[in-house]
């Protein structure tokens, strides 16, 4: 099986609730095998079985009540 390994950075981010609703958001986009939340860089690296869409990515990180950067 094919994976795909994206980075993004996340604005907003400054605790351990911060990563898991993150963590939830991300986990629930299809497709996604793994999230690592990194707060201290704002840094989010998900593993997917395809390329996960910015739109999809950005709507996840938004319900979760944070700011996808760039």
């Amino acid at each position: 099986m094919t994976t795909t390994t994206q980075t993004y950075r996340v604005t907003g981010m400054s605790c351990d609730h911060c990563v898991r609703a993150v963590t939830a958001e991300v986990s629930a986009i299809e497709g996604v095998s793994d999230v690592h939340v990194d707060v201290a860089s704002g840094r989010v690296r998900v593993t997917a079985g395809q390329e996960v869409s910015t739109g999809a990515m950005r709507d996840a990180i938004e319900e979760a009540g944070y700011s996808l950067a760039g």
